[in-house]
């Protein structure tokens, strides 16, 4: 009766004590929600971007110092964790088109131009000239081809029109693809250099009279998209093992015979030159939807007759990225880690892309800062991250996770992404399954910053049919999730207002942009700040993890059912994909830990696959339509099922 009577009182101070934190947590959950500061948000993002800060610049290397030392002003002890990797740089380019005569040819300034009362006149010459980081060097010169978005399936349309693309320079504009793919895409096709241009109908405003920034939203003539067109992640020349002291590196032959560089030169040019040379080519007149918006020429697919001599010099160079880190130690779990990631690098001011993201990372630590005043210590380890060279490969993250593996192997809980915080109005969540239920009950307690009478969830869900949001999934290698996902299989989310910003990865991706179009206010950082917080305070405190298991096996059987209406006809056999997608479902209501197997598709980078390997052998059949090559599909099946059979194995924690 003793022995009862203690157990019984055991348990119940044992579930009073659990009520009590759980209650106490949540006291101080809702007061961070309430302790939001637009006005140090607004100044750190000045702060930030007040010059252009590419990766391995003296500038970047001051921002980290401003990051670092302001999350030590929070009282977030922090350090920087550097790795010495290849940078490339250019060094010159060139780019004239030649018409038929008697027109004069045109060569090209390739300038980004300053405008009437730029407030960043001054330091407009440190932003670099427009590149494509790890693009080749070389000269070619040949007739232009028009190959709308360069997708695998637009030089498909070519080859039914007649079109040779072999041996020409092919035009293709920015837009659903990653361009590294874009400059793949090209020379599997024979081209033999790639311009990219941006689109006035994509980012322009679409002709008809439409302003541009400073005085709308939109793309100048002369802004220019630029970027990287490595199509690896990483230090190029570390594969697989940190950049870290003088420790084993590839050489430049052996990462061109990796096949992740390209192959032939490219360059990013603007809307205004990309007009003029679409107007130099002649051929068949291009699809309805391969055609430009309101005031541009008809598009028309060639070769030529217009001539394209393209030049461009790069430099390589080892330098030294920083990535700025902050912990908070666990009080219960300290060995249990919740990363909050977002990079710091930008190609010019990085007003929308990154920095943001990094003023929301910083105004999350300071709310954090304050709870620690008030008493709070989280269950389990917060860790801040704020990448370097991110715009160039996922460098700074890829190479903290090649350091750290089997650490965040075996202690991550979740990795929580905010590449850019607000580009515009809208709240997007792309995520790992079982996650999906935590980013739901977060923006239920935060209010849409663009609608007071609101939460962010009402405003997310819409008019959706399904009264559901619509939560994407991480496949691609789009930003810094891409080495947690891919390579640890950690539980991850990426999160944003906005969907695409006209100015994206230009000169006019400044402050004044953000002030006048992307978030006046600033409400959308707070916002967006406050979801990413209150997600990661319910992974760091609550007891148990709130994750949802049954949405891997529930998001499988789906995209398996679309797969089953893709292949019905050529005798492939998905018994044992949907046989290993049951076994899975059956675990997943045992256990509170999974694996993810998303991953880019092969010709699209930004892609996300839940069967990728089938995917891609689909699209190979379906081209060559050989037995063999649908023999290579039922493969790919097969190895995707015994994949999913190894986590259910995982799950349930029994040896066979």
């Amino acid at each position: 009766m003793i022995k009862t009577a203690i157990t019984t009182f055991i348990a119940i101070a044992t579930s009073l004590s659990i009520f009590f934190s759980s209650t106490s947590k949540t006291s101080y959950h809702n007061l961070f929600i309430s302790t939001s500061d637009n006005a140090s948000i607004s100044q750190h993002l000045f702060t930030l971007t007040r010059r252009p800060h590419v990766a391995g610049s003296q500038a970047n290397a001051e921002a980290a110092a401003y990051v670092l030392s302001t999350l030590d002003s929070y009282d977030i002890p922090s350090h920087i964790a550097s790795y010495d990797v290849l940078l490339t740089y250019p060094v010159s380019r060139s780019l004239t088109l030649t018409r038929p005569p008697p027109d004069s040819p045109t060569t090209f300034d390739l300038c980004q131009e300053i405008y009437n009362g730029d407030p960043y006149a001054d330091v407009a010459d440190e932003v670099l000239p427009t590149f494509h980081a790890y693009a080749k060097s070389g000269t070619v010169s040949a007739p232009a081809v028009y190959v709308n978005y360069g997708r695998v399936e637009d030089y498909a349309i070519l080859k039914g029109m007649g079109v040779n693309v072999s041996g020409t320079v092919a035009l293709a504009r920015y837009g659903k693809i990653f361009r590294g793919d874009i400059v793949e895409n090209a020379y599997d096709a024979g081209a033999v250099g790639v311009v990219i241009y941006t689109d006035r109908k994509d980012y322009g405003g679409g002709g008809g009279g439409a302003k541009w920034f400073p005085d709308d939203k939109w793309m100048p003539p002369s802004g220019v998209q630029v970027g990287s067109v490595f199509r690896g992640t990483g230090d190029p020349t570390t594969p697989g093992w940190p950049s870290t002291g003088t420790c084993e590196r590839l050489s430049d032959v052996e990462v061109e015979q990796r096949n992740d560089v390209p192959h032939i030169p490219s360059l990013p040019i603007s809307w205004a030159d990309g007009d003029a040379i679409m107007r130099s080519i002649g051929g068949l007149v291009a699809k309805d939807d391969w055609q430009g918006g309101i005031d541009a020429p008809v598009y028309r697919v060639g070769p030529g007759p217009g001539i394209i001599e393209l030049s461009y010099t790069g430099k390589k160079v080892i330098s030294t990225i920083e990535n700025v880190i902050g912990i908070i130690e666990g009080a219960e779990e300290p060995d249990r880690f919740v990363i909050l990631g977002n990079h710091r690098d930008a190609w010019t001011f990085g007003a929308v892309d990154p920095n943001s993201g990094t003023a929301a990372m910083l105004e999350v630590a300071q709310r954090l800062g304050t709870l620690q005043k008030r008493g709070w210590k989280p269950r389990r380890t917060i860790v801040f991250c704020n990448w370097d060279a991110e715009e160039y490969a996922l460098i700074g993250s890829t190479e903290w996770v090649e350091e750290n593996r089997e650490m965040i192997a075996s202690r991550v809980v979740a990795y929580l992404n905010v590449d850019i915080a607000v580009q515009a109005a809208g709240f997007h969540a792309s995520a790992t399954p079982q996650l999906d239920e935590l980013l739901k009950q977060a923006t239920q307690q935060v209010q849409d910053p663009d609608n007071a009478s609101q939460t962010i969830y009402e405003a997310w869900v819409g008019s959706s049919k399904s009264n559901e949001p619509m939560i994407g999934r991480l496949g691609g290698g789009g930003s810094d999730y891409a080495a947690f996902v891919q390579h640890i299989g950690v539980p991850s989310v990426d999160m944003s207002f906005g969907k695409g910003y006209p100015v994206y990865h230009s000169m006019y991706d400044d402050f004044t942009w953000m002030k006048k179009f992307g978030d006046p206010m600033f409400h959308r950082h707070v916002a967006a700040a406050s979801v990413w917080g209150l997600v990661a305070l319910k992974l760091a405190d609550e007891e148990l993890l709130p994750f949802n298991y049954l949405s891997y096996s529930h998001e499988l059987q789906k995209s398996a059912e679309e797969l089953k209406e893709q292949v019905s006809s050529k005798g492939i056999n998905l018994v044992p994909l949907f046989n290993s997608i049951e076994k899975l479902k059956r675990a997943a209501t045992k256990i509170n830990n999974q694996r993810k197997i998303y991953a880019p598709s092969k010709h699209n980078d930004y892609g996300s696959k839940s069967f990728p390997g089938v995917d891609d052998a689909i699209e190979k059949a379906t081209s060559l339509n050989t037995a063999e090559s649908w023999r290579l599909v039922q493969h790919e099946v097969w190895r995707v099922s015994r994949a999913v059979t190894h986590v259910s194995l995982v799950l349930n924690g029994k040896l066979t």
